[in-house]
């Protein structure tokens, strides 16, 4: 294939980006009907330092939120210098720009979150008042609903970046998440596992998200051979949970749906900043392909009954809180 007909992929220049575009670069050979293993002459990867991974001060609600780590790839997709995007679920904001679609998101690798620390074997045994490094206001405020005694530190950067963070002592212990790992090579640094019942995981959390653009029929039917209509579903109830919770970086909001059984068995949580305050809710209903309807209204009407439970007041003192960042 020439290069002017390829594939090009677009995606962050960080180590864990280039992976997962590595993976989606396999599937799209093979879904094109050649070898995997010789899939940079189909889909080279065009990769290009996000906006995020520029500003590495601060936390993401202080600088901009999640879109900092999806504009310049998607906007590779709009120019035309690559036909596919690749991005990790859980960054992308609630709609896509015009003229780009979500055209597949393959199988789900394991959503939970990691615990690592030299000093503990679960953050729920630190030392009092230990360094807990992170930039995630999600995993802060569940980390503190459980230990409000423990120190927040800021701690940004690629997986490899954090890791040598702790390792200078910059923090206690930090958390990262089981798939970003595993991707990687280096679950071996997992200290321990939390399951969602200590820790219920961000919306999208180890799901990556295919995009193209719009009028681009062709990588859109590429595209569609790797979708995964289980975790399609499942990210499905997730994401309509945080939108209809206006979801940011600044509100700490979890989710997470899994099939069991034959039902989608949803989890949704909402916190306040400092963790005192939690509102939780589970929904189950029929599992069926393809029924994206009812896995959006499902979430939808979760994050609704959220919103009631909560009241404007709990809104209004979460947006002020952090907009102090």
């Amino acid at each position: 294939m020439s290069e002017k007909n390829a594939f090009a992929v677009a995606t962050r220049r960080s180590p864990l980006a280039l992976a997962q575009a590595r993976m989606v670069q396999r599937m799209i050979a093979k879904a094109i009907g050649h070898d995997p293993n010789t899939a940079n002459n189909d889909a080279p990867i065009r990769d290009f330092v996000s906006s995020g991974d520029q500003n590495l001060t601060g936390s993401l609600a202080e600088i901009g939120g999640k879109g900092l780590f999806t504009k310049e790839i998607e906007d590779a997709l709009l120019s035309g210098e690559a036909r596919f995007a690749v991005h990790s679920m859980k960054d992308m904001p609630a709609e896509s720009p015009p003229g780009l679609i979500t055209a597949a998101i393959p199988q789900r690798e394991d959503p939970r979150d990691v615990f690592i620390s030299p000093n503990s074997k679960t953050p729920w045994t630190l030392a009092e008042g230990a360094a807990i490094g992170t930039a995630s206001v999600r995993r802060l405020a569940q980390t503190l609903s459980r230990r409000p005694d423990l120190k927040p530190v800021t701690l940004r950067g690629n997986v490899g970046t954090r890791l040598k963070k702790l390792e200078r002592g910059e923090a206690d212990a930090t958390f990262l998440a089981l798939a970003g790992l595993r991707r990687l090579g280096l679950e071996q640094h997992a200290t321990y596992i939390l399951p969602p019942e200590e820790m219920l995981p961000a919306v999208g959390q180890g799901a990556l998200c295919v995009q193209t653009r719009e009028d681009d029929e062709e990588a859109r039917a590429i595209a569609a051979k790797f979708n995964c209509a289980e975790t399609e579903g499942c990210v499905a109830v997730e994401r309509a949970f945080l939108a209809g919770l206006d979801g940011s970086c600044r509100t700490p909001i979890a989710g997470l749906a899994v099939i069991e059984n034959g039902e989608v068995w949803f989890r949704g949580e909402l916190l306040s900043l400092d963790g005192e305050t939690q509102f939780k809710i589970e929904r189950k209903f029929p599992y069926t392909a393809n029924n994206i309807k009812q896995a959006v209204e499902t979430g939808a009407a979760a994050a609704i009954e959220i919103r009631e439970r909560a009241g404007v007041n709990f809104f209004a003192v979460l947006t002020n809180e952090g907009s102090r960042g």
